[in-house]
């Protein structure tokens, strides 16, 4: 872009699993889609990085393989706490896989199907002037857009804060880790969870024999222990299962990547025009792996609806039907396993975990009957939208 100004019909801002997902299927249905994502390049996020089998199922039909990327299958769902564990096998197909891969691939299909992707700029404000959008750019160009899908993930776009967060003092870590070749092999095809005083966390492998680490923590619990050197080795002396996963590992980076605050609980109450996607719309606890399979669903249906004639209200509100009692269930969870109370619960109920675990699985995700999976490319035509409206 060497213009200072230009016009958009559909500008997509950010280019996440949700921003890439909405351009592909615009892009499929034959929309001209400009997409501004404000990394230069590939880049590591703060995410559980689990692909439950509603998102594979997104990413096949949109032509992104996750096992052809390296996915790692996850089998089997193990939970610690203390000194206490319980495993369990999962009730559906499952995989894990660095975003900083699945986004590059998304964008790279998102591209070949014809969207315009522009790196390395920030949106500095957004507002509407009519019925068009004016959108001013971190290096001074503008743009004026038709039609505008906000898509930056759990970062705020100015002027546009979420506010209801019903969970909003978390904050977030990851950090990968080269095993030892014993502990690779006893982590492969687990997804760990593991609860702790103040927070929880999950471990699993990733393409290319790297673990992902990522955990979330109560910021009064984070003032009391310290930086994360202090909070990692607090976690270690009171988990001897992560302890022994991590014996003589390396990590991959210097420090941890963070966020904060996380606005778990998040739901999007109004849409001023809006269209907004993944964690801009709902923000679900990372406690059930399931906000991969929301970005993705939301940008399926926001397409949908979108190429139907819907407005961004009424997507939001369909949205909002579709997820709320998922939703629900694991804020609740989530609220519950970062208490004393919740850690003394979960070991009392680890004698039954198998079974709980799979009600909680399949509780916390997204319906089969609401899954946008039509092929807009053989379709030939415009979705309808009205029997999820």
């Amino acid at each position: 872009m060497t213009a200072t100004s230009r016009n958009a019909d559909h500008l997509v801002i950010g280019g996440g699993p949700a921003g890439s997902m909405l351009a592909m299927r615009l892009a499929s249905a034959g929309r001209r889609v400009l997409l501004v994502e404000k990394e230069r390049g590939p880049h590591h996020k703060v995410c559980g990085e689990f692909l439950s089998r509603e998102a594979i199922e997104y990413l096949h039909r949109d032509g992104v393989n996750p096992r052809q990327l390296g996915a790692v299958p996850i089998h089997t769902l193990r939970l610690s706490c203390g000194t206490h564990a319980a495993e369990t096998v999962l009730p559906f197909p499952a995989f894990s896989l660095s975003r900083r891969t699945l986004d590059e691939s998304m964008l790279a299909v998102a591209k070949d199907r014809g969207t315009e992707i522009v790196r390395g700029l920030g949106v500095e404000s957004l507002s509407q002037c009519g019925s068009n959008w004016h959108v001013s750019l971190s290096n001074g160009q503008s743009l004026r857009a038709e039609k505008v899908f906000l898509a930056s993930g759990k970062h705020n776009l100015r002027g546009f804060t979420r506010v209801h967060a019903s969970q909003p003092d978390l904050i977030g870590f990851k950090m990968h880790w080269q095993l030892a070749p014993a502990q690779t092999a006893a982590l492969r095809g687990y997804m760990d969870l593991y609860l702790f005083s103040g927070g929880y966390g999950g471990l699993s492998l990733v393409e290319n024999e790297v673990a992902n680490l990522c955990l979330v923590v109560r910021r009064s619990t984070l003032l009391k222990i310290g930086a994360w050197p202090q909070l990692l080795d607090s976690i270690l002396r009171t988990n001897p299962h992560l302890q022994q996963l991590l014996e003589s590992a390396t990590p991959v980076w210097l420090r941890p990547l963070a966020i904060s605050p996380i606005p778990y609980g998040y739901f999007i109450r109004e849409s001023r025009g809006l269209w907004r996607l993944g964690d801009q719309a709902a923000v679900i606890p990372s406690f059930t792996g399931d906000g991969i399979s929301i970005a993705l669903h939301s940008a399926a249906l926001a397409a949908q609806m979108f190429l139907a004639g819907f407005r961004a209200a009424e997507y939001h509100r369909v949205l909002r039907a579709q997820l709320h009692r998922s939703m629900n269930l694991a804020t609740k969870l989530s609220h519950i396993a970062v208490t004393s109370f919740g850690r003394a619960a979960a070991i009392a109920v680890l004698p039954h975990f198998p079974a709980a675990m799979r009600w909680v699985a399949t509780s916390t995700r997204i319906s089969q009957s609401s899954l946008v999976l039509r092929n807009l490319e053989s379709d030939g035509g415009e979705p309808t939208a009205r029997q999820n409206a």
